[in-house]
């Protein structure tokens, strides 16, 4: 057996530490795990590297000088290893308004524990973006179906809104209930939309359907006034428009907020940014 990046980071720990309790705290690993680790390392140099007692444990002095050098090698590659994850990038796909505050503390979150960047990719369609590989993770609203091949992980779920223009009846009403919307004409996001026809049963489906191709396109047609439209509430803090208003509404499905990947894509990366999607989203 050779020796190992974990032996070294092993006995550094240890000899740092002068326990190996604290040390199994520091790497994580169980104090047996962490004894096996050093005897081996001994083992396969053929030098005893720590005394041990009930009461300590102290380098030895082949264990002291072995520890300067061990120590300059692991700075010499944490500084090197920094220099490469900060010269990495997850590029993280969505199509509008990214959900908040989650998505700031988990790129936050994901930066300072990774040291990489997040490239935040704005498009019409994420998935597409995905399949086509120009992004490594999607950040999907609604119910539109992954590529067969793709990972799902559900986020959370967004309470929805009505929003009309300023001078639509709606306004005077108040607020609105789901299983009213199909009284009244609906612009729908067909590309990247959280709800649309497909969001009620066949027989109560709104009867006139106005499309749009993207989040732009949709607010500007409610704010023409062409229909009125159904969208997550982050849309009613995070949308400044002087001819839309938005209007609560009751009885509504939530929608749901996924991440969507593909498992051989940046692999450490995207598990480490799903960890802090995770925790972020856990609160």
């Amino acid at each position: 057996m050779d020796v190992e990046l974990r032996h070294l980071r092993a006995f550094a720990s240890v000899a740092r530490h002068r326990s190996f309790s604290r040390a199994a705290e520091e790497l994580l690993i169980t104090q047996p795990a962490l004894s096996r680790t050093i005897a081996q390392l001994e083992g396969i140099l053929s030098v005893r590297l720590l005394d041990r007692s009930s009461r300590h444990v102290e380098p030895t002095e082949t264990g002291a000088e072995f520890l300067v050098h061990v120590e300059r090698v692991l700075a010499t590659l944490d500084q090197a290893l920094a220099v490469a994850r900060h010269r990495v990038t997850l590029r993280l796909g969505f199509s509008w308004l990214l959900p908040d505050p989650w998505a700031q503390r988990t790129v936050s979150r994901f930066e300072e524990d990774t040291g990489a960047t997040v490239a935040l990719v704005r498009t019409d369609d994420p998935l597409q973006a995905l399949r086509r590989r120009t992004v490594d993770i999607a950040v999907v609203r609604g119910e539109r179906e992954a590529p067969k091949e793709a990972h799902t992980v559900h986020l959370f779920d967004e309470p929805r809104v009505a929003v009309c223009s300023g001078h639509h009846e709606l306004t005077r009403l108040g607020h609105l209930d789901w299983a009213d919307v199909r009284f009244w004409p609906l612009v729908v996001n067909t590309v990247s939309g959280t709800t649309g026809p497909w969001s009620w049963p066949a027989d109560q489906r709104p009867a006139r359907i106005i499309e749009t191709a993207n989040y732009d396109e949709w607010l500007e047609s409610v704010a023409a006034d062409r229909g009125i439209g159904i969208v997550p509430e982050v849309a009613r803090r995070r949308t400044q428009h002087p001819a839309v208003s938005f209007v609560p509404l009751t009885g509504a499905p939530p929608s749901p907020v996924r991440l969507v990947y593909f498992p051989d894509s940046q692999r450490t990366l995207v598990r480490r940014f799903l960890d802090a999607s995770l925790r972020t989203a856990a609160g």
